[in-house]
């Protein structure tokens, strides 16, 4: 049978591979992303290529580790007003982050790839733009309360799947690349190398 990886950390993606019927252990990799990141956004690169080249570091990390096996790897980057967001550090930071995303909108761009052997045999990205609608003090007391420390492992501040949707008044996109993963996409590969069936 063969191996699957999901080179992530992440829960919400884990959870979604789960739910579509994937058996896979998680392992997740041990790169430092800012250091990658960092030459490519002095040079002005696009979001979606750092996302992209973030996911390839992860899995071939854990695929180095792993002959034999294909690891999926994955990354989301936040585009705001030509700033690329990292997650909040605390809850008044994420605060902020929300209030200023009140009345505007912002891309998320999520990519994954499947890695064998170190070598990259699939690669997708995928991107929704969200729509913050106008947000009261109120509401923004109200959802941290009822949220806490959860919306942290978020770049958004927010979890769709959750009370986090409340924030929006308007999505373009596919829902599972707010969550993380061209999941649609992925599966098609998955199925074209039979580790799903056709």
């Amino acid at each position: 049978m063969t191996r699957l990886i999901l080179a992530s950390g992440s829960k919400i993606r884990a959870t979604l591979l789960e739910n579509a019927g994937l058996i896979f252990d998680r392992i997740p990799a041990n790169v430092d992303e800012r250091q990658i990141e960092e030459p490519l956004l002095s040079t002005g690169v696009d979001p979606k290529v750092i996302a992209a080249k973030l996911s390839v570091a992860k899995a071939k990390e854990v695929s180095a580790r792993n002959l034999g096996a294909y690891v999926v790897g994955a990354d989301q980057i936040l585009a705001f007003e030509g700033k690329r967001l990292v997650k909040p550090e605390d809850l008044n930071a994420a605060r902020q982050q929300l209030m200023s995303f009140s009345g505007k909108s912002h891309a998320l761009h999520s990519a994954a790839c499947v890695v064998k052997d170190g070598e990259v045999v699939w690669e997708g990205i995928s991107t929704a733009i969200l729509n913050v609608r106008e947000l009261s003090e109120d509401f923004l007391d109200w959802y941290i309360e009822r949220t806490g420390t959860e919306i942290l492992s978020s770049v958004g501040a927010y979890q769709l799947e959750a009370e986090g949707v409340q924030l929006f008044d308007k999505i373009e996109g596919d829902y599972f690349t707010v969550l993380g993963l061209p999941l649609l996409s992925l599966l098609s590969f998955l199925r074209e190398i039979e580790v799903l069936k056709k």
